[in-house]
């Protein structure tokens, strides 16, 4: 995930000698805008993150080897997201430890993920993904039961428009090491969402299978959450029934009602689901999601809305606080859409 840019703001007028007004987002229990925090890492990442900013990968390795050893895929498949990106920026670090241990699987797995950040921000996007191939199969074949290269390979076929066979294969080598991780979903789900005309009502029925099929306290329980995201801001494909997006936003919420409140971990969702229930004219229940999600701000879903995703959350989250004006009817598409139809996300 990259990390968000800085936002800036204005000066403040001080409040007149004497006043204490209650600031308005305090009184409706959010922290002040200034108080948000970017894209925040949890207690593990954090120190490893610090560490590298030192250009020093102990910690690094240490926390990948620590989920490997564990089965931690979930978390895994976040840290090894963050620090491909921090690497992307900060590349001597990880050229070290690259250097230091070239055969180790988590190094194999941060080189994978890069090679393939590094490609899709490319507008050769699609030659240079096919020639990274080799990376991410060596990913993949240095821990055999891990999911996350197959991910980051499902990740890879999408955007080197590799073929529905070989995607089918991809999936099916994921599933069998982890039939409900989050990250292989999310994949599987967005190179369905690619193909975007006539394919709405498969990624719902795709996201409904998985998380009816997955553990309560699963994060695959946000699929569906994903896919009315999707929909929402893809502006293509037939028209989805309300209750279909209403069922997405209440398996998401009580999805948060089992996670840990004002947590980093779990903070993508929230962001996720306090836009969408904000669309959905939900808006007493995207405040509550707001205020369960304290601080956190995450780069999607608003970096997929804007070029400034601190700014448009916390715009979006002023909105919800002040109450968006009443519509006549919901509309399906057009409410803060993103930034064209049938976009990848």
């Amino acid at each position: 995930m990259a990390l968000l840019p800085p936002f800036i703001r204005g000066s403040r007028t001080p409040a007149s000698r004497g006043a204490r007004t209650v600031p308005p987002h305090t009184a409706a229990g959010l922290p002040a805008d200034d108080e948000v925090l970017p894209d925040p890492p949890d207690d593990r990442l954090g120190p490893a993150l610090v560490a590298a900013g030192r250009d020093e990968y102990d910690a690094a390795a240490e926390l990948l080897a620590g989920t490997r050893v564990r089965r931690e895929w979930e978390h895994r498949d976040g840290y090894v997201v963050r620090l491909a990106s921090f690497a992307h920026a900060r590349p001597d670090w990880f050229e070290r430890w690259r250097a230091d241990a070239p055969r180790d699987p988590d190094v194999l797995l941060v080189a994978a993920q890069l090679a393939v950040h590094r490609a899709w921000r490319s507008p050769a996007r699609t030659e240079l993904l096919r020639e990274v191939s080799p990376l991410v199969t060596a990913a993949a074949q240095a821990h055999v039961p891990d999911p996350v290269p197959w991910r980051i390979a499902l990740d890879h076929a999408r955007g080197a428009r590799a073929g529905h066979k070989y995607f089918s294969e991809l999936w099916e080598a994921a599933v069998r090491r982890s039939p409900h991780h989050y990250g292989c979903h999310v994949a599987a789900l967005r190179s369905l969402a690619a193909s975007c005309h006539g394919a709405t009502r498969e990624c719902f029925d795709f996201a409904d299978r998985a998380a009816q099929d997955a553990p309560e306290d699963s994060l695959v329980q946000a699929l569906p959450l994903q896919a009315a995201f999707a929909y929402l801001t893809d502006g293509c494909g037939p028209d989805v029934a309300r209750e279909r997006l209403d069922a997405a936003a209440d398996r998401a919420l009580a999805l948060s009602a089992r996670l840990p409140v004002s947590d980093p971990w779990p903070a993508e969702i929230r962001n996720v689901l306090a836009y969408v229930l904000k669309r959905l004219r939900r808006l007493d229940e995207a405040l509550d999601q707001l205020r369960v999600l304290g601080p956190y701000a995450t780069s999607f879903p608003w970096d997929q809305l804007s070029d400034d995703p601190l700014g448009h959350f916390l715009a979006v989250r002023d909105r919800v606080r002040r109450g968006a004006p009443a519509a006549p009817e919901w509309a399906a598409r057009g409410d803060h859409g993103g930034r064209g139809p049938c976009e990848d996300h």
